[in-house]
């Protein structure tokens, strides 16, 4: 049987995909720097590997992809 692959997190999780304590991802979150969290109150897992790759940015509240 293969794992399932969440494509949300919460808070706490995605300060943790991020390698970061959530203190400091809810700062970066509260500054702008992060997106904030999406429907549900979760944050998109796809949206946060691409932004902690590299491959995207976050700026005035848009992905750019």
């Amino acid at each position: 049987m293969t794992k399932a692959h969440p494509i949300l997190a919460t808070e706490r999780t995605a300060a943790r995909l991020l390698d970061m304590p959530t203190s400091e991802f809810c700062a970066l979150v509260s500054q702008g720097a992060l997106p904030k969290a999406g429907p549900f109150g979760r944050w998109n897992v796809d949206d946060l590997q691409r932004i902690a790759s590299g491959k995207a940015t976050f700026d005035d509240g848009s992905l750019d992809l």
